[in-house]
């Protein structure tokens, strides 16, 4: 029977933790025979958010487990405590495969295991593990990244991905299936964090492109261009540039083809429109732009992320289905059939 332990201090994430015990802890003996056995290895009693637990077990025992888990830790601004973090890289050096849930990865990155390998956390503090930790190839746009021995997972659902991930290579796909359907959640999903990631405008300030910003807003139905931008900013190409770096880290044209695929986003969220139509209400000029440029920058097809994020709502009506409708992924309506 493989063992799992979840390596738990003070200030662990407790929806990451609970995610990782209901995928491993279960009795799933009906599914797949043997399946995990799971322990939970702390310093001692300990609190992650508003709970308290009391460890099966010290953390000296995640040398003697198959897989360590280390789920998301709260303050990433501080480092990990260092027994945590030793225990891990003692583990790692005993043969287990370590995996970290969202910003458990900071724990993996303290303990040198990310040095030299391609990494993930959630969105909101790449830059910041990236920053800290030099030697990491931090990958902002995936849900996951596995290096066989250490595997490391984006923000919240993306854990459950991984742990999926895991249980797919330990059962086959099949099991990894089944424990999905039992979790009411998809098996695999596509594309990456920046289908997850919310792109706004720059807030106004006292800056020379304060009135620049609402302009382009305004028109992303145009075929705008960098001489565009600049003439309605009455400075040269280069100074438009150099302003677009400094308030928003980017260039004109990156920055504007962010905008047409954050509008194009809100489109498929919230219209029935077709994508040629959302093409020319974004300045895409033709579906098959806008699906290449969406493709590359949302890591999915346009018709995969409405599938995805498009509220469960009956299609033109403007509100939920009446009771007894479902409505589907792609918008159609079953109505039970009368007895």
């Amino acid at each position: 029977m493989s063992t799992v332990a979840l390596a738990v201090t003070d200030g662990m994430l407790h929806f990451e933790l609970a995610l990782a015990y209901e995928v491993f802890g279960a009795d799933l003996t009906h599914v797949a025979d043997p399946w995990y056995s799971v322990v939970v290895c702390g310093p001692g009693a300990v609190r992650a958010g508003r709970f308290r637990l009391d460890p099966d077990h010290g953390l000296d025992r995640l040398s003697r487990a198959d897989t360590v888990i280390v789920p998301g830790w709260a303050d990433v601004d501080v480092d990990p405590p260092a027994d945590l973090v030793d225990a891990v890289r003692a583990a790692h050096e005993a043969g287990a495969r370590v995996a970290s849930l969202c910003t458990g990865a900071f724990v993996l990155a303290a303990a040198g295991l990310l040095d030299g390998r391609r990494a993930t956390t959630h969105w909101a503090h790449t830059w910041e593990l990236a920053a800290r930790y030099p030697r990491v190839d931090v990958d902002p746009d995936v849900l996951y990244v596995d290096n066989g021995s250490v595997l490391t997972s984006a923000g919240k659902a993306a854990a459950m991905d991984l742990c999926l991930h895991l249980v797919r290579l330990d059962h086959g796909s099949s099991v990894a299936n089944t424990v999905a359907r039992r979790l009411v959640v998809p098996p695999h999903r596509d594309g990456g964090q920046s289908q997850f990631v919310t792109t706004p405008v720059p807030a106004p300030g006292n800056h020379p492109l304060a009135e620049l910003f609402p302009w382009v807003m305004e028109r992303l139905d145009h075929p705008l261009t960098v001489e565009d931008l600049a003439r309605r900013a009455r400075m040269s190409a280069r100074n438009l540039s150099r302003h677009f770096r400094s308030v928003t880290g980017t260039t004109p044209l990156q920055w504007l083809l962010t905008q047409r695929i954050r509008h194009a986003q809100e489109l498929l969220e919230t219209t029935d429109d077709g994508i040629e139509t959302i093409a020319a209400a974004t300045g895409m000029g033709t579906a098959t732009t806008l699906r290449r440029h969406f493709n590359r920058t949302v890591g999915v097809p346009p018709d995969a992320y409405r599938r995805t994020f498009r509220s469960r709502t009956r299609p033109g009506s403007g509100g939920p289905p009446p009771p007894g409708e479902l409505v589907g992924d792609r918008g159609d309506v079953f109505r039970p059939v009368p007895a």
